[in-house]
């Protein structure tokens, strides 16, 4: 015979292995995610100019495409001046300009790492010439974020604010109307973004320009996760954390080029860069402080979208909860009069002691949910 004190352990832990699974699974995607995008990051198709227009310049260029075999696309410019144009734009990421003192033009503001594969590759070409190679860097970082890195963290900054709110809002805030839990959102969007711009600015001087521009790409990204979470979390409910991880962290760090550009990565994080909303904030930032707002215009769009999505999931959410609440009242009502009559009737509180029992355990429920969202974060 199985004792209760067996019984309430093997409840006990089933339990814990059942929750164990989300931390598991996190460890397992945080793994694929990270070290697939960052573990060994080779150029591949890596645009780098060469300037001049005669034979020895094309001589060059087709050289140096067939060594790369696919890491560099090497392209011939006609001068300086449309060299450089190129990389204000971030058409190019190095241009190199041969000669009995070659130079080697980059822009780091770009990608520092991208930067320092190609002045890598052109310090072989100019020891090859027996020249020290001279490198200039057109759009070189602020003083404060010399690697060209700190926008990047400043990403993880804001996300991990606005992920960590969702589990908040989405648990604690369980029994407040969608209307108000988005406004909640909004809120705390608007207090994430201005602490990440403090960093940004005052604090570690990671920008030197353009702080407005840099708080509004923050609070219109922080916006997006934060309702997309809330919105989520009506569907999810204590799987929310990893599906906001997912998103937000697992696929949108790698993605979003603050360490590797797509050019040094995998094809598939390279190709979520395109649209995903972390690439916005970052590219966005870039371009506005450092390349005077070229393609500006797109990565604003991008976190709109990402803000338009939750928004309507917000929406879709708020109407679902609607269905629920009204399928569900007058399916209560029976049952909370029926045990009331059987304890007027009979008079042992069996009834009444049921209704406890059953609102007891949904307290419980939504309890072990909420503990659950903030442990994961």
């Amino acid at each position: 015979m199985v004792s209760t004190g067996q019984n309430t352990t093997a409840g006990a832990l089933r339990h814990v292995l059942g929750h164990l699974l989300t931390p598991l699974l996190m460890c397992l995607g945080m793994g694929l995610a990270y070290l697939g995008a960052f573990h060994a990051p080779q150029p591949h198709d890596l645009r780098v100019d060469i300037v001049g227009s005669g034979p020895a310049t094309q001589v060059l260029a087709q050289t140096l495409q067939d060594k790369a075999a696919g890491a560099l696309d090497v392209r011939t410019v006609p001068d300086r001046a449309t060299a450089a144009t190129a990389l204000t734009r971030q058409d190019s990421y190095g241009a190199y300009i041969p000669g009995d003192h070659p130079e080697l033009l980059v822009a780091s503001a770009s990608s520092d790492t991208s930067a320092m594969a190609v002045e890598k590759v052109f310090t072989q070409v100019a020891a090859g010439q027996d020249a020290p190679l001279k490198v200039t860097d057109l759009a070189p970082t602020a003083a404060g974020d010399p690697t060209g890195q700190g926008v990047f963290f400043l990403l993880v900054a804001v996300s991990i604010g606005a992920y960590a709110s969702v589990a908040v809002i989405g648990a604690a805030g369980a029994a407040l109307p969608m209307r108000l839990r988005a406004l909640l959102a909004a809120g705390t969007s608007l207090v994430v973004s201005l602490i990440g711009t403090l960093f940004a600015g005052p604090v570690f001087h990671l920008v030197d320009h353009g702080l407005a521009g840099v708080w509004a790409l923050s609070w219109l990204y922080a916006a997006g996760i934060l309702l997309i979470g809330v919105g989520l979390h009506t569907y999810l409910r204590r799987w929310t954390t990893l599906g906001v991880m997912v998103l937000f962290v697992m696929l949108n760090f790698t993605s979003s080029g603050g360490i590797y550009r797509p050019e040094l990565q995998p094809g598939f994080f390279g190709s979520l860069h395109a649209f995903w909303n972390g690439a916005g904030l970052v590219e966005g930032i870039r371009s506005h402080v450092y390349f005077d707002g070229h393609a500006l215009g797109g990565n604003v769009l991008v976190l709109a979208l990402w803000f338009l999505a939750g928004a309507v999931l917000v929406t879709l959410a708020g109407r679902t909860e609607a269905r629920r609440a009204a399928a569900s009242g007058p399916a209560r009502e029976p049952l909370a009069s029926g045990p009331r009559k059987a304890d007027a009737e009979t008079g042992d509180g069996t009834g009444l002691k049921t209704e406890k029992e059953t609102e007891e355990k949904a307290r419980k429920e939504a309890k072990e949910e909420e503990m659950e969202e903030t442990v994961a974060v």
